[in-house]
């Protein structure tokens, strides 16, 4: 069984609605998609910061539909966990020096921990690290 990891970036296009994304997730089993708790979390913490700076009411109520969208959205997946594992290959990363963000190094350490497929557009920063597997479904 492949299971197929959404990054941030994947994840938003699909609450979007992108063509691409949704016809290739409508072509599969919905237990083979997860997202990681790093991905939760990037999610979170936007939904969050919009409320936090909300000037008005309508804003303040707009901010917080959106969390609860969000929410709904997120909990339709299967959530890996950073777990020991991942922190592991995670350590291996910060060893050998790979110059990629930490939240995408984090994530790419439990996809790989999990044998999953990371979908993501950040071919760049992605290929640089050993032993990820990954696709773009946007294109």
């Amino acid at each position: 069984m492949t299971v197929w990891v959404f990054d941030t970036d994947h994840a938003t296009l699909f609450q979007q609605g992108n063509p691409q994304i949704v016809q290739r997730i409508s072509a599969i089993d919905p237990k083979d998609i997860a997202i990681t708790i790093v991905t939760f979390e990037e999610q979170m913490y936007g939904r969050l910061n919009r409320i936090r700076r909300a000037k008005s009411g309508e804003e303040r109520i707009s901010a917080y539909a959106s969390l609860r969208k969000t929410i709904n959205y997120l909990t339709d997946f299967e959530l890996l966990d950073f777990d020991r594992n991942a922190e592991n290959y995670y350590r291996e990363f910060l060893r050998q020096k790979i110059r990629v963000g930490t939240q995408d190094l984090r994530i790419a350490a439990i996809a790989i921990s999990t044998n999953s497929i990371l979908l993501t557009r950040n071919r760049r920063d992605f290929e640089r690290i050993p032993g990820l597997r990954f696709e773009d479904w946007a294109e």
